[in-house]
């Protein structure tokens, strides 16, 4: 979360100087504040980061106020207090001053209702100052107090916006901004709220379809090693020491455990080894571009992701397209927002280029970026052709829209039937080989 930090200093003659910045942190702060005097060429004598006091009160009626106020310092504050008569505060720093990022739900309920408040007509700043006042996020809270003040005193909306882009996300702040530039800031909120529940929707279901039955796998086969490894012998040894002779599917199955239980060590870490350095490597630029490159030539489930990045793709396209030919602001923010680094980059470093350096028109350019598929191409070169590149893209997102909620929802549906199929062979095999040994007869004595 960004912080403000207060600097006072001189300037040349030695007059009084001092200023904001935002910063992650004081070590950050403190690289700002040297660029600014360096510029400026002042010297700064104290850097001040404004937090959360604990204020009391007791009022002459005897009756306690308390209170929670931000500030630079408690002098500050105290000063703040006395100007509205309370000369007798105790003022205390809170010790643990935890900001908890606000949820997705939280951002996504704000963006409905002032698109719903914009439609009734409301003034931005009054839509700002009362869900402010609703707001139960504190970090949100304080976020919308500032943006209000802040474009109050005429500041850009892309630029205050995108300060708290930690607080709402990189694109919805890029939308939010760009809406109180927009004619019509309900059409923009829409737009947004719209792309944020399709970008849950489509995370639940990489959740769903991808990571959900992965992890159902490898707990399945953990449960399966750990009764091979360790139950399955302790009963099945009890024959074996008695002088009886196993079945062969319990002699089997006791040799497998022997090996799984020597080598169990190094045979997790050439599992485990190449799954951390993939994960870290995924992490990485040119990891996530492999990555989602590779996801998006799966076998089904590639198709419906890819699909799902080009619905988002249009989506942000329509909502923000101005009508040139060459809206590269709008391709940029759309490639941005698709969810998908190899889609991103092909369209940042070819259709991009050719269109700046080369003059190529819309279509040819997305063609060169070899991550659209022949539908998209035929409805934007139709779109072109007749001059609705914006109904065009509309029409994309809301079939894609369709067609993937439907065919993921039968896909996730065959994937769980699936992975309930996998679960009952295994259980099957292992009830097999447990009941093997209740055919299992000790010998009878001096037989």
């Amino acid at each position: 979360m960004l912080k403000e930090f207060r600097y006072t200093g001189t300037n040349q003659v030695g007059k009084p100087v001092h200023g904001v910045v935002l910063a992650r942190n004081k070590s950050n702060a403190k690289k700002l504040i040297r660029e600014t005097e360096i510029k400026q060429n002042i010297t700064v004598n104290q850097i001040d980061q404004k937090t959360n006091f604990i204020y009391k009160i007791r009022l002459p009626s005897g009756k306690k106020v308390k209170g929670k106020q931000v500030a630079f310092s408690k002098v500050e504050l105290a000063q703040a207090l006395a100007r509205i008569g309370y000369t007798n505060a105790k003022i205390e720093p809170v010790i643990f001053d935890f900001q908890s990022k606000p949820s997705f739900a939280n951002i996504l309920m704000f963006v409905n209702l002032s698109s719903f408040l914009l439609k009734e007509q409301m003034s931005y700043d009054k839509i700002l100052r009362m869900l402010a006042e609703e707001e139960t996020n504190p970090t949100l809270k304080a976020t919308l107090k500032k943006i209000e003040s802040e474009l109050k005193k005429g500041q850009e909306g892309t630029e205050v916006f995108n300060r708290y882009a930690d607080v709402f996300g990189k694109f919805p702040a890029y939308m939010l901004g760009l809406a109180t530039k927009s004619g019509n800031m309900a059409e923009v909120y829409d737009a947004t709220a719209k792309f944020m529940e399709r970008d849950m929707e489509y995370k639940k279901s990489m959740k769903q379809a991808l990571m959900t039955p992965l992890f159902t796998v490898l707990a399945m086969i953990a449960a399966v090693l750990y009764y091979i490894i360790s139950i399955f012998p302790t009963t099945a040894q009890l024959f074996i020491k008695s002088g009886v002779d196993v079945p062969p599917m319990t002699a089997a199955t006791l040799r497998m455990s022997d090996f799984f239980a020597a080598n169990w060590w190094w045979m997790a870490l050439m599992v485990i080894i190449p799954i951390i350095g993939l994960v870290l490597w995924w992490r990485t630029p040119d990891g996530r571009v492999w990555r989602d490159a590779m996801i998006i030539k799966l076998p089904v489930i590639g198709k419906l992701l890819h699909k799902s990045s080009i619905e988002i793709f249009c989506r942000v396209f329509a909502a923000i397209y101005s009508g040139a030919e060459n809206n590269i602001e709008t391709i940029q923010a759309s490639a941005e927002a698709c969810r998908n680094a190899y889609m991103e980059k092909n369209i940042k470093e070819i259709t991009i280029p050719l269109m700046l350096k080369e003059g190529m028109s819309l279509v040819p350019a997305l063609t060169a970026a070899k991550v659209f598929n022949q539908t998209t191409l035929s409805r934007f070169k139709t779109g072109s052709e007749t001059g609705n590149v914006l109904t065009a893209a509309q029409q994309i997102a809301k079939f894609y829209e369709k067609e993937t909620t439907y065919k993921m929802q039968n896909l996730i549906a065959s994937i769980q039937t699936l992975i309930g199929a996998f679960i009952g062979i295994v259980i099957t095999a292992l009830t097999v080989v447990s009941a093997e040994i209740a055919t299992v007869s000790p010998k009878t004595p001096g037989m």
